[in-house]
């Protein structure tokens, strides 16, 4: 099996290096490499044909979903241009098109977790270019599996809880949202589910599609931060911790360019029940991410 991966020093992607290994000849690009750069459709194009992969993994994105509103022709361009152009691609070749969505495809109203049937109903330009890559991916008839997922942390790189615990550091009192709720999800998680997945619909053409792929269990940004820091002073008491107060404050607190959903809680039992997979709670994932970095 031949494998081209896009995007490949993200979190995601970092991660899909050591997930995809195994399964065959792997090719990873990031934009600083020939035909990485997913924002040049034509070289894209050209390294798909050069390279003819059985599988194409995209783990590149316009993830700057504040930014996104500013730049809407770019993030379009990333989100929803360049994958619908690896569909096209694989669909001339027969492979397959591993690609990564979002909660944000949702308006996230409610507070029942969304299902893959659910209407969609973005609410920033992020959102709604991921939500038009998922639709020209399905346009263009490709086999594929797309993956949405949320609140996506790794031990590399920057993330939430990383900045959590730095403040936790310098300031007495933090003031965290606890409105919007969803899952913290390791990218580690959704790479070795990405390989299971490969090689089970490669048996099993049927399971095909779009799925929701996050942690088990929920909780909110406030929640998820007072989680963190009372782990982090456990493991690593000889720090100097200055925060004494969380306060829980309301999304309304940090007005930003981009409209968060609060309902980021996605269903998984599709996913578990076509794959046979479990997928474990949230705090398994933190916890081990924590001993990483701490």
């Amino acid at each position: 099996m031949k494998i081209l991966l896009l995007g490949k020093n993200g979190q995601v992607g970092w991660e899909l290096q050591r997930s995809l290994a195994p399964l065959g000849e792997l090719l990873a690009l990031d934009r600083r490499d020939k035909g990485g750069d997913i924002s040049d459709l034509l070289a894209l194009a050209q390294i798909i044909r050069d390279v003819r992969p059985d599988v194409i993994v995209n783990a590149a994105a316009h993830t700057a979903v504040d930014k996104a509103e500013s730049e809407p022709d770019l993030a379009r361009r990333l989100n929803a241009e360049a994958p619908a152009l690896m569909a096209e691609e694989a669909q001339k070749l027969g492979a397959l098109l591993v690609h990564y969505s979002t909660d944000y495809v949702f308006d996230g109203a409610g507070a029942l977790a969304h299902k893959e049937s659910d209407d969609t109903g973005p609410l920033s330009v992020y959102g709604r270019t991921k939500l038009e890559g998922e639709q020209r991916i399905a346009q263009a008839g490709c086999r594929h599996l797309i993956f949405r997922t949320s609140w996506v942390y790794a031990a590399r790189g920057g993330n939430f809880a990383k900045t959590m615990l730095r403040l936790a550091q310098e300031r007495e009192k933090l003031s965290v949202i606890d409105d919007q709720w969803g899952a913290p999800t390791g990218a580690d998680l959704i790479a070795d589910i990405s390989a299971h997945a490969i090689r089970h619909v490669a048996q099993h053409a049927a399971d095909q599609g779009v799925y929701h792929l996050v942690a088990s269990g929920e909780t909110n940004w406030h929640a998820y931060a007072s989680y963190v820091i009372e782990r982090a002073k456990n493991l690593r008491p000889d720090l100097d911790w200055k925060v004494q107060e969380i306060a829980a404050v309301p999304t309304t607190a940090f007005p930003t360019p981009a409209v968060r959903p609060l309902n980021s809680r996605l269903n998984t039992y599709q996913l578990q029940a076509a794959m046979k997979l479990n997928l474990p709670d949230w705090k398994c994932g933190v916890d081990r991410m924590l001993q990483e970095i701490l």
